[in-house]
């Protein structure tokens, strides 16, 4: 039998998610997971396997929880037009914080990885489907309480919703906070 893991597990994950993000999947070395998740390298390869293991897993993890934060906020509001506003004003709020990775990991990775990287492309393409899947549930809410417009079509609206969250994400990028301020209220005016 084994000796016991001394370190958690999630937490390692949460840290090693942050240095990807931060740096990117090509830019970060195993001294900097290492370092960040304070693990030695044999605990990192028994636990995660490969960094390719570890990235995929920390993506994963990411998106999970961004989906769940995402769900959980538009649930949070009175109406489906608040929800989708509150939304978009933290993506903004997001885009000033200094500590705050720049933007979506999800997105860095999709610009950034090899295009022939199947497992990466499942993992994003699972995203952004579970991203325009919570949108479209915010503009039905919306529509049923009166404050989207009747008229839009939920599912291709919420495509065009999540597009922009993801141009957003390339602003954040650059800090450019005041145009993802303007883009953002032109997306809350399209809904009616």
């Amino acid at each position: 039998m084994g000796r016991p893991r001394e370190f958690d597990t999630q937490d390692a994950l949460v840290q090693a998610t942050r240095v990807f993000w931060a740096k990117g999947y090509d830019a970060t070395t195993m001294a900097d997971l290492l370092a960040a998740t304070g693990l030695s390298k044999s605990s990192l390869y028994e636990t995660f396997g490969s960094k390719r293991d570890l990235f995929l897993a920390a993506l994963s993890s990411y998106c999970d929880q961004r989906t769940q934060m995402m769900q959980e906020l538009l649930q949070s509001r009175a109406t489906g037009r608040d929800a989708i506003a509150a939304f978009f004003a933290l993506t903004v709020e997001q885009a000033r914080q200094a500590d705050h990775p720049f933007g979506c990991l999800s997105c860095n990775e999709a610009a950034q990885m090899e295009t022939h990287d199947a497992e990466v492309q499942r993992v994003v393409a699972r995203d952004i489907d579970a991203m325009e899947a919570v949108f479209a549930e915010a503009i039905r809410r919306g529509q049923a309480d009166g404050s989207v417009a009747p008229a839009l079509d939920a599912d291709r609206h919420a495509r065009f919703l999540n597009t922009l969250h993801h141009g957003l994400q390339i602003m954040a990028r650059i800090r450019s906070v005041e145009r993802m301020e303007a883009a953002a209220a032109v997306a809350l005016d399209t809904l009616g």
